[in-house]
């Protein structure tokens, strides 16, 4: 007895999360290294013992390890002169990260290729391995030299902030001066005055409200570097 094909409905379509396809920041690339190179080293363990999944997922994170260090070091052109400087430091010389990263990508390059292969890439794994620590520091080292950097700046632009929420302060202050002012030459004006007394106490209005806005913005300046 045949029975009719049974017709799937299609799967509601997911909205994809707030911020989900947000690029990452430089901070959180360069903290992201850290679990990518832990990942693709696990990967390829147990690739070497002939799992081609484990294979294939090994690629694609050595790839996106690969990509994310590519981004990283084109950063080091888009930051102030100091930050830039900084940077260079730390990734450059024969004493720099770069050197540890970009031995470790082309180990890992070798193992991936010997393992598609069929190879044995088992002292290349032990290679890896047992410099596994020197990779962690040297991509630790690079997070903290962003951490700083954004911290900096974070504390830059704070400053900023509080001059341009002090100068609104000052300039709340003064206009409230002036509107009584007014206020005081409108009374003294009688009926002719009337008119100017309407507009000084629009300015009154405002004065206070920007007053009031500076206020709040100031408060939470303060929690802000309390909190920093």
């Amino acid at each position: 007895m045949s029975h009719p094909a049974t017709t799937l409905a299609p799967a509601p379509a997911v909205a994809p999360a707030p911020g989900a396809n947000a690029p990452l920041s430089d901070l959180n690339l360069a903290a992201r290294q850290r679990m990518l190179s832990q990942r693709v080293i696990m990967q390829a363990l147990l690739a070497s013992h002939g799992d081609t999944t484990q294979l294939q997922a090994a690629q694609k994170t050595f790839q996106l390890f690969c990509d994310s260090e590519a981004k990283l070091l084109a950063t080091l052109n888009h930051y102030e002169p100091l930050s830039a400087r900084q940077l260079r430091a730390v990734y450059e010389g024969p004493q720099g990260i770069g050197v540890t990263i970009e031995t470790f990508i082309d180990r890992m390059r070798r193992t991936l290729d010997t393992i598609s292969r069929k190879g044995d890439a088992r002292p290349l794994l032990a290679d890896m391995v047992a410099d596994n620590d020197t990779v962690l520091n040297a991509l630790n080292k690079a997070t903290s030299t962003f951490d700083a950097i954004a911290q900096a700046q974070s504390d830059n632009l704070f400053k900023e902030l509080s001059g341009i929420v002090s100068d609104i302060h000052t300039i709340a202050r003064e206009a409230k001066i002036v509107s009584f002012n007014a206020q005081v030459i409108a009374a003294r004006a009688g009926d002719k005055g009337r008119e100017f007394a309407v507009v000084a106490n629009v300015l009154s209005g405002i004065s206070t409200e920007v007053d009031r806005l500076t206020q709040k913005a100031i408060h939470l300046a303060d929690r802000k570097s309390q909190h920093a």
